[in-house]
């Protein structure tokens, strides 16, 4: 599943993933790694666990008791953790400008992550994710591409369209998406 270098992250997840799982608090993964168990790639190669943000002060305490150290960076949507090795882990309890709630608990698949069983992010709320992240200061398509690409089967298009309906930048990668033969704009199937 992770590419050859990852390893260390994967194995930093799993130790974020079980110390969550032991410690009760709820999480899904995301990010590139929920790519990946979902059987897609991804162009980045990072750890991202969504959290309540009334879960955020549990989950930091008992990271810190397992031995990773704890940051509060500038941006107040996520917290960061990191294990001996510096590997960093972020817990983001607000992606997107909205709040992780139960119904983004309930919008998960159960994926077996290198034999630890998770919630995973839906493939249609990792697109979503992805295409809500573009904006006039970060539009790099060439993330979302290959997500797009290898999940496509598994993604709810008509959701995606309607969930990222107020976003230009959205707009336009669907129209790139349709140019390129990935997923028509008008959300009929491509002829196999």
């Amino acid at each position: 599943m992770a590419h050859r270098g990852d390893e260390g992250l994967l194995h930093t997840l799993k130790r974020v993933a079980a110390t969550l799982k032991q410690s009760d608090v709820p999480f899904a993964l995301g990010g590139s790694f929920a790519v990946y168990a979902h059987g897609g790639h991804s162009s980045d190669h990072d750890v991202d666990f969504l959290i309540r943000e009334e879960d955020v002060e549990r989950a930091l305490a008992a990271l810190v008791a397992e031995g990773f150290t704890a940051e509060r960076p500038p941006e107040d949507w996520l917290v960061k953790v990191y294990d001996d090795q510096g590997r960093m882990v972020d817990l983001i309890h607000r992606p997107v400008e909205t709040p992780v709630t139960d119904e983004t608990f309930g919008d998960t698949v159960t994926r077996c992550v290198d034999a630890i069983h998770m919630p995973v992010l839906s493939a249609s709320q990792l697109m979503v994710h992805k295409l809500l992240s573009f904006s006039q200061h970060y539009c790099d398509f060439a993330r979302g591409l290959p997500l797009a690409r290898s999940l496509r089967e598994q993604i709810d298009w008509d959701r995606v369209r309607k969930e990222t309906a107020n976003s230009p930048y959205a707009e336009a990668f669907l129209v790139l998406l349709d140019r390129l033969d990935v997923v028509p704009s008008d959300g009929k199937e491509l002829a196999a």
